[in-house]
């Protein structure tokens, strides 16, 4: 069975984690000035997840279809991104699969990977919060 029973149960969990980070002022600050606006093409269930520098004051979590051209598009699975997360998986590793697949300029992924630690940090305990398997 997938870690994410259903598309409300991955918002609940992804975006409420983005959403979280978003207000967090040492993250927001960091990521709103890096202006990078990420897509996240989720398959299992299938939901595309949107992390934005909104306005440029205050990003922005969106989900489904909208205008904007993103910087960087990762496609993968629910069970995947929560690998991903729970730093279960690596993304080299995970490229080199073919689980997580990538597109966008290098140095705009480079520059977001160290912009996730906190995402990593917080994520176990978010996950366990929301009722999901951290192990």
């Amino acid at each position: 069975m997938a870690v994410f029973e259903n598309v409300e149960k991955m918002q609940e969990v992804l975006g409420g984690l983005f959403e979280k980070l978003l207000n967090d002022p040492g993250f927001s600050t960091k990521y709103l000035k890096a202006d990078i606006t990420i897509k996240f093409n989720i398959s299992e269930p299938n939901a595309d997840l949107w992390v934005t520098p909104g306005d440029g004051t205050k990003g922005e979590v969106i989900w489904g279809k909208t205008d904007l051209k993103p910087t960087i598009q990762m496609t993968l699975s629910g069970d995947t991104c929560h690998k991903f997360w729970l730093q279960q998986i690596s993304m080299p590793i995970a490229l080199a699969k073919g689980l997580i697949k990538a597109k966008g300029p290098m140095p705009k992924v480079l520059k977001l990977l160290p912009l996730l630690k906190p995402a990593y940090a917080a994520y176990p305990e978010w996950a366990k919060s929301k009722g999901l398997a951290i192990d």
